[in-house]
């Protein structure tokens, strides 16, 4: 199976398909952490095409989560609102859109339940092997949603939005994929 991990950076995603045995490739403006040969600096949005089996789209969340809205109202000067309409918003569609058989996109809760329709699934950390309590929404074509893997009782930890944990790159540990969640969606999808 070829699979494209859009908007990553950390290569959990891409490395989960890989140790499964499939031909997965990550890409992101920005340069992968792991320094992986199948990662491409650059716009994803040139990459597409139907050549890949699975698609797995993380777009930034900058502008599309429900913290935007309150600096749109708080903090106008920001120019929020415009991007999410110019860029948050366009490139999310770019990935409903695309011309691959099976589509995965992935985002906390936010404007796209109201401007595109509610997610497929909404999936949290504790129920694949982590202590964490975070919204995880899943917008599914031609896939079945995510099974849980390892539930963890309470009491979870909690991602704050406003988060200043980061690694040694500078990049928030929030956005991130659980290595549960990745390799749940390695076994889960790349038996399809």
């Amino acid at each position: 199976m070829k699979v494209l991990i859009a908007c990553e950076f950390s290569g959990k995603v891409r490395n989960a398909f890989t140790r499964a045995g499939h031909d997965a490739w990550s890409c992101d403006l920005l340069p992968s952490l792991d320094n992986s040969k199948n990662h491409i600096i650059g716009d994803v949005l040139q990459l597409l095409t139907p050549e890949w089996d699975l698609l797995i789209a993380h777009p930034p969340c900058t502008y599309l989560c429900n913290g935007a809205q309150s600096n749109i109202t708080r903090r106008p000067h920001l120019g929020i609102l415009e991007k999410r309409e110019n860029i948050g918003i366009p490139l999310f569609m770019n990935f409903v859109n695309a011309p691959i058989k099976s589509i995965a996109i992935e985002n906390p809760i936010g404007v796209m339940s109201s401007r595109y329709r509610k997610p497929d699934q909404i999936i949290r950390p504790y129920m694949f092997g982590h202590d964490y309590n975070k919204d995880v929404c899943l917008w599914l074509k031609n896939l079945p949603k995510l099974l849980p893997t390892e539930l963890i009782p309470p009491p979870y930890r909690k991602l704050d939005f406003w988060s200043t944990e980061r690694n040694k790159n500078g990049y928030s540990l929030k956005s991130v994929t659980f290595d549960g969640i990745a390799q749940a969606m390695a076994q889960q999808w790349g038996t399809l």
